[in-house]
C-alpha cells in the first residue's frame, strides 16, 4: 500500500495537470501567506515558481500576476487554461515565516513531499507561534525608538524616557487592534498616546534632549518593511504593487502624524518642524544605538531568535558606514545610506549560507535604522498644521519629504544591489539547484534563498 502511494505522489508530481486544481490552490496559498507577511513581489513570483517547478508544473505553463490584495495564477497547455485567485486581506511583517517558507519549499522539492503533505505543513505555518511573545515584543520595539532617540542625539536619559512611551504606544495600538479597531484609527491613537507621555515627561527635566523622545517615541509604527518592499517592486517592475504600498505607506506616516499633531495641540508645542537632530557620538553611541534599534525593529519583525545577534551586528554596520561617508568624506546622507545599506546586502550573500535564511531577513531589519522615518514624519506633520506654519516651515518640510524619498530609494537600491548585479548568476544558480532536487531528489539542506 505504501508502495502504491509512493507511486501515486510521484505520478501527481510528474504530470502537470494532474489535480491540477489542488495544486494551483496550494501554490496560491504559498503566495497569500508571503504576501501576508511581508515578502516583496519579486520573491513571492520566484517562492511561486519554485512551488510549481517542485508540484511538476514547467514554467513555460505558468503566468502569474501580482497585486497588493490579489493574486492571479494561470496554468495553461495547449487546449485549455486554468486560471485561480487569491485575497490577501491582512499585512505583516513576519520575516521567520518568510524563512520558514523557503526551507519548505526545498524540503518538499528534495523529500517529493505529497501534496497532502505539503499543504499540512503550510497550514503548520499558518498558526505558527511567534518567535517573541508580545511583552518580548513590547519591551524590544520600545527599545528600537530608543535607540532611534540615541540616533537622532538623544541623551541617556532621552533614550529611556522614549522607551516608556513607546512602550506604552504599543500596548495602546495592541488594545485597539484587539478590539477590533480601523488599523489608521489605532495608529493615530496609540501616537496619540505615546506622544502625549512624551510632552507631559518634559516637566520631570530629566533629559537634556526633551524634544527628542517626542520626535522617536511613535517609531515602531513607522511601516519600514512597506516602505523598502516599494522600492524594490518599483524597480522590478512591479508598479502596482509598488505604487499600492506607497499609498499605504502614507496612509500609515498620516495617521501617525495625525495623532501627534493632536498631542502637540493638547500638550501647547509648536516647534516639532523645526526640531533640530544633531547626532551625539558618531563612533561610539551611534553603533550602539543601531544595534539595539536594529535589534528592536528585528523582535517586532519576527526574525528567527538564532540571527538576532546578527540583525543587531548589521545595524552597527549600515550605521558606522553612513556615518564615515557623511562625516568623514563629506557625502551626503543619501550617498551615505545607500553605501550603508549597499555594504549590508554584499555581506549576506555570504551570510546566507552561514545563517541558511534568506537574504531579507538579514538586509532588512538591519538597513531599517537608516529609513528616515522622521523626516516623512515631519513633512507630514507640516501640512496637518498648515494654517500655522511660515513660509520657511513650508518650504523645509517639503524638503524633509523629498530628501526622505531619495534616502528610502537609496537604502531600497543598496539593499537590493546583490539582485540587481548579480539576478542573473543568482537566477541560473537557483534554477540549477531546482534542476538537480528534481532530477535527483536530494539536498544537503545548504540551499536556502
Amino acid at each position: 500500500m505504501e508502495k502504491n502511494q509512493q507511486v501515486s505522489t510521484e505520478h501527481v508530481l510528474t504530470h502537470t495537470f494532474s489535480q491540477i486544481t489542488y495544486k494551483m490552490h496550494l501554490i496560491l496559498k504559498v503566495g497569500g501567506i508571503l504576501m501576508e507577511n511581508g515578502a516583496d513581489s519579486d520573491r513571492i513570483m520566484r517562492y511561486i515558481m519554485r512551488t510549481a517547478a517542485y508540484m511538476g508544473i514547467p514554467a513555460r505553463n505558468v503566468q502569474c500576476h501580482i497585486m497588493f490584495t490579489t493574486i492571479m495564477l494561470n496554468i495553461k497547455d495547449e487546449e485549455r487554461t486554468y486560471t485561480e485567485f487569491q485575497k490577501s486581506r491582512k499585512h505583516r511583517a513576519n520575516m521567520a515565516i518568510i524563512a520558514h517558507m523557503s526551507r519548505l519549499i526545498w524540503k518538499a522539492m528534495r523529500d517529493t513531499y505529497s501534496l497532502e503533505l505539503f499543504e499540512h505543513e503550510l497550514k503548520k505555518l499558518e498558526v505558527r507561534e511567534r518567535c517573541y511573545n508580545h511583552l518580548t515584543t513590547a519591551i524590544g520595539s520600545s527599545f528600537a525608538c530608543g535607540g532611534s532617540c540615541v540616533l537622532f542625539g538623544g541623551d541617556l536619559a532621552a533614550f529611556f524616557i522614549t522607551a516608556v512611551c513607546a512602550f506604552i504606544g504599543f500596548k495602546v495600538r495592541t488594545f485597539c487592534d484587539d478590539n477590533g479597531f480601523n488599523p489608521f484609527a489605532s495608529i493615530t491613537i496609540a501616537a496619540f498616546a505615546c506622544t502625549l507621555v512624551a510632552c507631559l515627561s518634559q516637566m520631570l527635566s530629566l533629559s537634556t534632549t526633551p524634544m527628542l523622545p517626542i520626535a522617536a517615541c511613535a517609531l515602531f509604527m513607522v511601516p519600514g518593511v512597506p516602505i523598502i518592499n516599494a522600492a524594490n517592486e518599483l524597480l522590478n517592475n512591479y508598479i502596482t504593487t509598488g505604487i499600492t504600498r506607497y499609498f499605504e505607506t502614507l496612509l500609515i506616516v498620516g495617521s501617525m502624524a495625525f495623532g501627534t499633531a493632536i498631542a502637540l495641540y493638547v500638550g501647547a508645542f509648536d516647534e516639532f518642524t523645526s526640531l533640530k537632530l544633531s547626532p551625539g557620538d558618531i563612533y561610539l553611541y551611534h553603533p550602539l544605538a543601531a544595534a539595539i534599534s536594529a535589534g528592536g525593529f528585528g523582535m517586532l519583525f519576527n526574525v528567527p531568535r538564532r540571527v538576532i545577534w546578527v540583525i543587531a551586528v548589521g545595524g552597527m554596520i549600515t550605521i558606522l558606514f553612513r556615518n564615515i561617508c557623511m562625516f568623514d568624506l563629506g557625502l551626503s546622507q543619501t550617498a551615505g545610506s545607500f553605501i550603508g545599506a549597499a555594504v549590508v546586502g554584499i555581506l549576506a550573500l555570504k551570510a546566507i549560507h552561514w545563517f541558511h535564511v534568506p537574504n531579507v531577513v538579514l538586509t532588512i531589519p538591519s538597513a531599517i535604522p537608516l529609513v528616515p522615518g522622521i523626516l516623512l514624519y515631519r513633512f507630514l506633520f507640516t501640512f496637518l498644521n498648515i494654517t500655522n506654519v511660515n513660509t520657511e516651515t513650508l518650504l523645509r518640510g517639503l524638503r524633509n519629504g523629498i530628501e526622505g524619498v531619495t534616502i528610502i530609494i537609496a537604502i531600497a537600491i543598496g539593499v537590493a544591489i546583490p539582485n540587481i548585479f548579480l539576478s542573473r548568476w543568482i537566477k541560473k544558480n537557483k534554477i540549477e539547484q531546482e534542476r538537480r532536487l528534481l532530477e535527483m531528489r536530494f539536498i544537503d539542506d545548504k540551499f536556502d534563498d
